[in-house]
């Protein structure tokens, strides 16, 4: 009883307190956001503008790739060492200063006067971008403090379902309309915004008192150059005598040495090596990252095979193909919120299976494409597509968090991202080799379509061997205890 002989109010159900997301973690997340939309736009864009750019920078289209390659490589190379440096900095001023990176790479993207300074600056731009990709998911985790994690996620993979649905628009439009430098320069309204954003809503702080502030420097000479010649390597795979040219052979033997290397150098180092593999002895993160890796070859290799196969053989436009992809993240976009719910309810492991089913049954389709398929009948196939594959990265990333220590999330979300960008160089690398070899002599659309038919199946293939995968993810998640904070009037009758 109260002090006024009153009875004292219950306390608030569960439902109402341990699912309600913290207004602080949706501050954060809409700063982040904003910020992270112009990294998502700027690779989205560039997705259908480098045959474009070919012409206007008058060069060769492989010459051209570069400007997509040098921005990979310098984004995977940076990932890494984005724990190290938060630990340096703290994560207010390392994001400020990652937006600042792209925001002066757009800016002299913009100002390039021929394609081997347009190739530089990008460089510029991947490495601030790379710090962005890796730090927003761990100060979402770590203000989330490992609670409702699907709720988090939903709310991060904002830009991620946004990107596919804006951004190939947006370059298609520039490109048709406009000159090509405004491909860079739409970045500065969201690098400004969201540098202003990030100035007044992130929390200040600073390097923690007992974490590691030295840089493992054998540990950075190993891994980046390692994830860089893997990476290059997989991008000459296309076009190439396969793995037997030493254009591809040479970076992906000595990338995968290197790699070897740091793996024996890093289980020595211990929580001192700049990724802590040793992390890997969580399951949740070993299956997660082994998924992700699955998931960003079989999203990006097959975002680079639809517009292709509009354009060349529907004869579509540039912009008419980014306009016909927009049903996939419409897709993506609307299952992120149900997909966050179950797993918070239910586990990851449940939803991914349910999500990746349902990917797999909506790129079979695909499989038997012809010259004339219905292009309704794709676009509702690729609703069903973007759906699944929204829930699945929801469910697979939120998981890599999972029985985690807050100081452990840094490194988590560096091999998570890391594994995700190699996934998509290998998808599209794969794909694009398939698709060259099995339309090698088509000179008809209907043959070119057989072509992109055989690449839809091992992008199918992708999204089936992950199915497996998923049995190793969390199960439903122990419920947490719920801590009712008693009132003054409580308060003043207790003993």
């Amino acid at each position: 009883m109260n002090a006024d002989g009153t009875k004292p109010p219950p306390p608030p159900p569960p439902s109402a307190t341990a699912d309600r997301i913290d207004p602080a973690l949706r501050r954060l997340t809409f700063t982040l956001i904003v910020g992270a939309l112009a990294v998502i736009f700027d690779t989205t864009i560039m997705s259908v503008a480098i045959d474009g750019l070919a012409g206007k920078l008058h060069t060769s289209l492989a010459t051209t790739q570069w400007v997509t390659t040098g921005y990979l490589l310098a984004l995977s190379a940076t990932m890494p060492a984005v724990g190290w440096a938060q630990s340096v900095l703290g994560g207010k001023r390392l994001w400020i200063a990652g937006l600042g990176m792209f925001f002066i790479g757009s800016l002299l993207c913009a100002a390039a006067w021929n394609v081997q300074s347009l190739i530089a600056f990008r460089v510029v731009q991947g490495i601030g971008g790379g710090t962005m990709m890796v730090l927003m998911f761990t100060l979402v985790m770590q203000v989330a403090k490992g609670r409702n994690i699907g709720k988090a996620m939903s709310l991060i993979t904002v830009p991620t379902a946004l990107g596919p649905i804006s951004g190939p628009v947006i370059g298609g439009a520039i490109l048709h309309l406009g000159d090509w430098r405004w491909i860079f320069l739409f970045n500065v309204p969201f690098c400004l915004v969201g540098g202003y954003l990030a100035w007044r809503n992130l929390p200040a702080d600073g390097p923690q008192p007992g974490t590691r502030t030295r840089l493992d420097a054998v540990g950075m000479l190993l891994l980046s150059p390692a994830i860089a010649a893997v990476i290059y390597g997989l991008t000459q795979l296309a076009g190439s005598d396969g793995l037997a040219g030493l254009k591809v052979a040479l970076p992906l033997i000595g990338g995968l040495a290197l790699l070897v290397g740091y793996v024996w150098w890093a289980l020595r180092r211990g929580p001192d090596a700049l990724l802590d593999i040793r992390l890997f002895r969580h399951r949740a993160l070993a299956s997660s990252t082994a998924l992700v890796f699955l998931t960003g070859a079989a999203l990006y290799g097959t975002m680079l095979l639809l517009p292709l196969y509009w354009q060349q053989v529907r004869g579509e436009s540039a912009l008419g193909a980014a306009l016909l992809l927009i049903p996939t993240g419409v897709g993506a976009l609307l299952s992120r919120a149900l997909a966050g719910r179950y797993m918070d309810r239910f586990g990851s492991r449940p939803v991914a299976i349910a999500a990746f089913v349902l990917t797999f049954a909506a790129t079979v389709p695909f499989g038997f494409v012809t010259a004339s398929t219905s292009n309704l009948a794709l676009m509702a196939v690729l609703f069903v597509r973007g759906v699944g594959l929204g829930g699945a990265m929801i469910a697979i990333m939120g998981a890599a968090f999972v029985g985690l220590e807050p100081q452990e999330f840094p490194a988590a979300a560096g091999i998570s991202r890391v594994a995700q960008q190699v996934g998509a160089s290998m998808g599209v690398a794969v794909l694009v080799m398939i698709l060259q070899r099995a339309s090698a002599g088509a000179h008809t659309p209907a043959a070119l379509a057989s072509g992109f038919g055989d690449a839809f199946w091992w992008s199918a293939a992708f999204t089936a061997a992950a199915v497996p995968l998923c049995l190793l993810l969390p199960g439903r998640p122990s419920p947490q205890p719920q801590v009712h904070n008693p009132t003054p009037a409580e308060e003043s009758t207790e003993v």
